[in-house]
């Protein structure tokens, strides 16, 4: 369970630093409190899966019995970032937040 937890937080990470790293890209960034809290949590869900699934693959294909705790981190933060350039790929946007402003423009 503690590996699963490591790949929680390894997504948590991911999430945070992208969140900083769009932060010191743009001026004037405003932070929704409820958007970010919501956006680091799903990335740690995925960071979850991420590491579930790499646990599996080393049980199941490498016969490993025992993994390292670090493993989960890094297959948190990986998992998180493959995700996010998947969207960004799928989506032809550069930028998750990108998006975003797109809907509210719409909405207006």
């Amino acid at each position: 369970m503690s590996f699963l937890i490591a790949g929680f937080i390894g997504g948590i990470l991911r999430g945070g630093v992208g969140l900083v790293k769009y932060m010191t890209s743009y001026k004037d960034v405003e932070i929704r409190p409820y958007y970010f809290t919501g956006a680091v949590f799903i990335s740690g869900v995925v960071g979850y899966a991420s590491a579930w699934i790499a646990q599996d693959v080393a049980h199941i294909f490498l016969e490993l019995e025992t993994i390292p705790i670090s493993f989960a981190l890094i297959a948190g933060y990986a998992g998180g970032d493959l995700i996010e350039n998947v969207f960004k790929i799928g989506m032809r946007e550069p930028n998750l937040f990108e998006i975003g402003k797109k809907i509210k423009d719409i909405k207006k």
